[in-house]
């Protein structure tokens, strides 16, 4: 079966080559055919092979956006949900894969095509606690839209609601939704990483050592400061400095 993979790209915070750089990086990770689609406001520049999906303001959109207009980072971040949309791609077939832009891809993604395929599928919380209570992290997102409607239905029906819920953060929403709805599954743990949390030496070994890859890592996300092209040279943030990592460039 054709796996599906989707990222959302809007404004200028990531450029088309990066999205094809994502697609390279899971066609040479993955077995079989890839579908790839990205859900932008700006197509210019995609590879032919990526599927372009438009981006639009819908009623939704414009409901999110007017139930906080003075958090416009928050409803920036709450575009995502469009990608639940059971209409989005009309000859859809099987389980689809959300994938941020700045995560890197370190293995096989197979697994993270085929596990619980009935459920929705997102890494475990990187951060033991959260000022925002989440289940799962939203770089990586494994869903069905002909099963689990209900993620794009419940913010759809229940913006205001769903708003307060989320508390702004797209990652709460969709993990806690899931796990209302008893549809929530978390990947392994070790399957996708955090560059912070899980490839930094302990303290104070960091200020000495050179942070490293996980065994058995598909996915290694950026979360926060640095970004993937910064950690190769290493990150100053005192106690929580970083030493180069050169063996990303491998990744990039």
């Amino acid at each position: 079966m054709t796996k599906n993979c989707i990222c959302t790209k809007w404004g200028d915070k990531y450029t088309s080559e990066e999205v094809n750089a994502l697609f390279a990086a899971v066609a040479r990770n993955t077995s079989g055919d890839v579908r790839f689609f990205c859900l932008t406001d700006d197509a210019q520049g995609l590879a032919p092979w990526i599927e372009a999906l438009p981006l639009e303001a819908t009623p939704l959109q414009k409901r999110i956006e007017a139930a906080q207009p003075n958090l416009r980072r928050s409803a920036g971040a709450l575009r995502k949900v469009a990608v639940f949309s059971p209409d989005l791609i009309s000859d859809l077939d099987g389980p689809l894969l959300c994938l941020d832009i700045d995560v890197l891809i370190t293995g096989s993604m197979d697994a993270l095509f085929e596990y619980m395929p009935d459920k929705v599928c997102m890494p475990p919380p990187f951060k033991a606690r959260s000022h925002i209570e989440t289940r799962g992290e939203g770089s990586v997102i494994r869903f069905d839209p002909k099963i689990h409607g209900f993620l794009y239905s419940e913010i759809d029906e229940n913006t205001e609601e769903a708003l307060v819920f989320s508390k702004g953060s797209e990652q709460r929403y969709t993990s806690m939704t899931a796990a209302r709805f008893d549809a929530l599954e978390n990947y392994p743990s070790e399957w996708v990483v955090s560059f912070t949390r899980n490839c930094r030496p302990p303290l104070p070994l960091n200020l000495f050592m050179q942070p490293r890859l996980p065994e058995g890592a598909s996915v290694l996300c950026f979360p926060s400061e640095p970004k993937a092209r910064e950690a190769v040279n290493g990150h100053r943030n005192g106690l929580k400095s970083l030493r180069p990592a050169p063996w990303i460039t491998q990744y990039l």
